[in-house]
């Protein structure tokens, strides 16, 4: 995951020695020595990274005042900044993170933390520019609206090694962050949450020089759909830099060494959470653009773009596999004459609610689609000829059954024609998705002049 990383140091020195340890990654590198000059490279040379040593000098203030002018620019907002300093401490560390840095290390720094915050914090950046660019390219499309900008306080769990240090680092956070803020024990911290309702961050009390105290639940953690995405922040007690290392690899969002600092904690957590919430909201918008591509909007059935790609895997696991499938056409009978006379809306409850009964009649594994108009499309994977016989009738048995009574109380009765076609899956004379729609709806020709609500079969194909 190479990428452009500007190093702003006064010191030529520090700045070969960095040059080096980041060019042997395969990083590219660009190289200022004033804040003035940042600004000039940012501007020409587009870096994904800014490396910024503590004491950098320049006209228009320090590297903090510097930090701050490129996260308030929406050309640079994006762009992950490390602050280095040889003259560290806890007042000047909050002071950088405070003002917007990423993330803050003391000279001489570890290599191996080095690369792996830089790997951490390109890998976080990577994925921003991606979700946007999807976003920003389907608005230009007209297939999305602007993401609302998201106000949200999230929730924080804390685990800490006992009951009562969890106790204290819930109060410490709870005055610091605009966050409702739980105590977890590390049993709980796994347990099988819904996608929504975990936690959006854990801070997290581990000795990393220990495996199984605190990279095992990192990785547990990234690895389960519902916290996946959530901030992960550590308090390491032990600080080996080796460890601290694979803990940002395996996915942690932030290392903080020594006793737990409830005010650090905090400075870390809000731009951690912004970036998580904004994040989150992309994903949604990409979810949602999904939706409107591959489902009908007024049934919620799956729609006929996507029964052509889902059919093109059914039809190669029967050629994989020999056995046999069913593809159905229903339509439903003298449907324009229920427009006709109760008019569309009316006619748009039948369709939801024919949708709803074919649905409720099918096997999960089942793919039922609006294929047009009235017209409904059912894939029936490893069904043979029986089988699909038996769920053809059933099908139009829940339709004739029972009429439709519509918000206005009309009462509309409704009938479906179906055809149907069976592969066999034999190997020989693979058939397309095309063919077998063509043979189901000669089938389904039959229904209709065979006097309706009736189904027909097509001669057995082979896939």
């Amino acid at each position: 995951m190479a990428g452009r990383i500007l190093i702003a140091d006064s010191t030529a020195a520090s700045r070969i020695i960095l040059r080096v340890k980041l060019a042997a990654a395969r990083y590219d590198i660009v190289q200022a020595a004033s804040t003035d000059e940042v600004m000039t490279r940012a501007t020409l040379d587009h870096p994904d990274l800014i490396i910024v040593d503590a004491h950098l000098p320049g006209s228009s203030g320090g590297a903090r005042a510097l930090v701050r002018r490129l996260k308030a620019n929406p050309a640079f907002g994006a762009i992950p900044i490390i602050v280095t300093d040889p003259v560290p401490g806890r007042e000047a560390r909050l002071a950088a993170l405070t003002a917007g840095a990423d993330d803050y290390l003391a000279k001489p720094f570890d290599e191996l933390t080095l690369l792996a915050l830089v790997r951490h914090l390109l890998r976080a950046r990577v994925t921003h520019d991606e979700l946007t660019r999807r976003q920003d390219t389907a608005q230009e499309m007209g297939l999305g609206e602007a993401v609302p900008d998201v106000a949200r306080s999230g929730q924080v769990a804390v685990i800490a090694a006992n009951a009562p240090a969890s106790a204290e680092w819930q109060r410490a956070l709870a005055d610091r962050i605009d966050a409702e803020v739980t105590i977890l024990d590390r049993n709980g911290v796994l347990d099988h949450w819904a996608v929504g309702e975990a936690p959006d961050a854990f801070v997290i009390g581990a000795d990393l020089s220990h495996a199984r105290d605190g990279l095992m639940l990192v990785s547990e953690l990234r690895s389960r759909p519902a916290t996946r995405h959530a901030v992960i922040v550590i308090q390491d007690a032990a600080g080996d830099p080796g460890s601290v290392a694979m803990a940002l690899d395996i996915g942690a969002n932030a290392v903080l060494s020594g006793g737990f600092d409830a005010e650090e904690a905090a400075v870390r957590l809000k731009p951690l959470l912004a970036r998580k919430f904004e994040v989150d909201a992309l994903r949604r918008a990409a979810e949602a653009r999904l939706s409107l591509a591959v489902l009908d909007p007024l049934t919620g059935l799956y729609n006929r773009r996507y029964a052509e790609t889902y059919m093109r895997r059914v039809i190669a696991q029967a050629e994989d596999t020999g056995l046999p499938f069913a593809l159905m056409l229903l339509d439903l009978d003298r449907f324009k004459s229920v427009n006709d006379t109760h008019g569309h809306s009316v006619g748009d409850e039948v369709l939801v609610e024919v949708a709803k009964r074919l649905r409720e009649n099918l096997r999960e594994v089942d793919l039922l689609v609006r294929h047009g108009g009235e017209e409904f499309l059912v894939a029936l994977p490893a069904t043979d000829f029986d089988a699909a016989s038996a769920a053809a009738e059933r099908l139009r048995r829940v339709i004739a059954e029972a009429p439709v009574v519509a918000t206005t109380g009309e009462i509309v009765p409704v009938t479906l024609s179906i055809g149907v076609t069976v592969c066999t899956g034999a190997a020989d004379a693979p058939q397309t998705l095309q063919e077998l729609i063509v043979a189901a709806d000669r089938a389904l020709y039959a229904s209709k002049s065979d006097g309706r609500n009736q189904v027909s079969f097509a001669a057995t194909a082979a896939a």
